[in-house]
């Protein structure tokens, strides 16, 4: 009984949680869809509220009105007319106080997670925590602040420190690249190992296979 209940959870636990992950992306996709549902019925006169709050509760109609509206946004955004009107755009948000400032913390977050060339999570770090004697698995995440740099000095790493098993919380760490050791196993790689809370050992690359090979 009990090999068969843990064979059980070995097959569900993986689709329970990407299944739970991919409907709150989407369920969080079609509630910004019912804001703007709920903000258009608020503003057209009464005889269209019914109508629309039909076409509110259509199952998955939010959901491709958003994909759809991201994918025209990014189509025109690459075009020469849609980088002047978001040009335009970024003027009219950082003329607006306190909005400017999240407005551009959140551009430039989004502009170096989603950029090819970006510094994000370039590679697997060990760092000590939380002691000396301890060691974690982080994920170097640039160079720090010029200010930074200028008050530690230039041998000094950002990193970010995820939590087991969730690792879309961290700590943000700024630490001397002297106490870190690089690892050669790949950013998703490191990812799992996390997750799983160190069960799950990484793939190890063919060339490092063939050193450990050749050393033995």
């Amino acid at each position: 009984m009990k090999k068969y209940f843990i064979a059980g959870i070995l097959v569900w636990a993986p689709m329970s949680v990407t299944i739970w992950v991919i409907a709150g992306g989407l369920g969080m996709l079609d509630g910004v869809f019912g804001s703007v549902m709920r903000a258009i019925i608020a503003v057209f006169p009464n005889q269209f509220e019914p109508d629309l709050q039909h076409f509110r509760d259509l199952p998955g109609v939010g959901i491709l009105i958003v994909v759809s509206v991201i994918m025209f946004t990014g189509l025109l955004a690459i075009n020469f007319a849609g980088q002047w009107w978001l040009r335009a755009w970024d003027n009219l948000m950082h003329r607006i106080p306190i909005v400017r400032s999240i407005y551009s913390s959140v551009q430039q977050v989004s502009s170096t997670l989603f950029s090819g060339n970006g510094q994000a999570f370039s590679k697997a770090l060990l760092i000590r925590y939380p002691h000396a004697e301890s060691w974690a698995i982080a994920f170097q995440t640039g160079a720090p602040a010029q200010e930074v740099t200028a008050k530690l000095g230039e041998n000094y790493v950002n990193v970010f420190l995820p939590t087991t098993p969730n690792p879309t919380s961290g700590f943000f760490m700024i630490v001397p690249r002297s106490q870190t050791i690089e690892l050669d196993m790949s950013v998703e790689e490191a990812l799992k190992h996390i997750v799983s809370m160190g069960s799950v050992p990484p793939t190890i690359p063919n060339d490092l296979t063939v050193k450990s090979a050749h050393s033995s």
